[in-house]
């Protein structure tokens, strides 16, 4: 079971939809005139009017449920399920009627509502998303019904009009992702499906609030088409893949610090020469450096061994020179004061 919620403006257009498809059937109706899909029109039109200024007075709430659940689902039970569902979502003392079709293969009604109720309230829409999916997941809990498996197991050539660009533009969205490892690849993939990216930006500023998808002249906003597809959550997977795909490069890039199988080879073999080669460097070496500590060829971590150890000695050397020159001052100075005071 799943409830698609729609609001909108005018009565006549929505009415005529749900009543005039091929073996539309009215299964429910409450506090309408029947008779014609006029005056059942002018009866929610009436009512309306006690409060004029609401823009979008009308309740469409499409129930679908599960071809698997199809033998279950009398016109009766479909009744019950509906009136259920609205005593859930807060829907009561208002004027309504329950339509079922059959042209796509799988179980749905429609639910046409008036959202001021007969007392001239209006019914609220707060949270009206949120609340529809915890009252289909009660509902099926409650009656044992069958949980979808998934949007790709729809049979997407049983689908009309938007519901079928609608699943269209999932399975092209999703199969640009899973490819993507950035926001060009992303782009670059829809656009060769003829399907634009549409960032919606807060304001002014450069802050992306949300994101759609177009196809002619049809347009989803991306948490629409699934959850996954929200701006938010498209763009962390995305600088995911790119941190992983730059550590990845980097660890490729690194050179490694273990010796090659030749150098191996090479000084396996040769021992001997290799210790005579590093003496006689040592001993060219170490005069000019003062200590005894030599790079050997482009090794970086040598190289910086070398360097503490040079500058290590250094500062042995430095601290001994001080101490050599302190004491030689203490020497003069005493001297002096020998001459001076006769001291001997």
């Amino acid at each position: 079971m799943i409830g698609k919620v729609m609001k909108r403006a005018a009565f006549n257009g929505c009415v005529r939809y749900v009543m005039n498809k091929e073996e539309a059937k009215l299964i429910a109706v409450e506090g309408v005139l029947l008779g014609s899909i006029e005056s059942i029109v002018q009866s929610f039109h009436t009512q309306r009017l006690m409060k004029p200024k609401i823009k979008h007075p009308v309740g469409h709430i499409a129930l679908s449920y599960s071809i698997e659940d199809k033998d279950r689902l009398s016109d009766g039970v479909m009744v019950t399920l509906a009136k259920e569902y609205m005593e859930g979502m807060n829907i009561k003392d208002t004027q309504y009627i329950l339509v079922r079709h059959f042209d796509n293969g799988i179980p749905h009604v429609h639910l046409v509502y008036n959202r001021i109720d007969n007392n001239g309230k209006v019914i609220s829409d707060k949270n009206d998303r949120y609340r529809n999916e915890a009252v289909c997941k009660k509902l099926k809990d409650k009656y044992g019904l069958t949980y979808g498996k998934g949007k790709e197991k729809v049979k997407q050539h049983r689908l009309r009009g938007k519901d079928k660009t609608k699943y269209q533009l999932y399975s092209a969205v999703k199969g640009a992702l899973d490819k993507s490892a950035n926001w060009n690849d992303f782009n670059r993939l829809l656009k060769e499906k003829g399907i634009a990216v549409n960032l919606k930006y807060k304001g002014q500023t450069s802050e992306v609030q949300g994101i759609s998808f177009t196809t002619g002249t049809v347009s989803f906003k991306g948490s629409d088409l699934d959850r996954s597809f929200s701006y938010s959550k498209i763009d962390k997977l995305l600088q995911e893949r790119q941190l992983k795909q730059k550590a990845e490069q980097r660890q490729t890039n690194q050179p490694s610090s273990r010796p090659s199988n030749e150098q191996t080879t090479q000084r396996t073999i040769q021992p001997s020469q290799e210790a005579d080669n590093n003496n006689a460097a040592l001993l060219s070496k170490s005069d000019s450096w003062g200590t005894g500590f030599i790079a050997h060829g482009n090794d970086a971590e040598e190289d910086e061994f070398a360097r503490r150890m040079r500058y290590e000695q250094e500062k042995i050397n430095n601290k001994t020179n001080r101490k050599k020159e302190g004491a030689d001052k203490y020497e003069n100075r005493k001297s002096g004061f020998e001459y001076v005071y006769g001291w001997s």
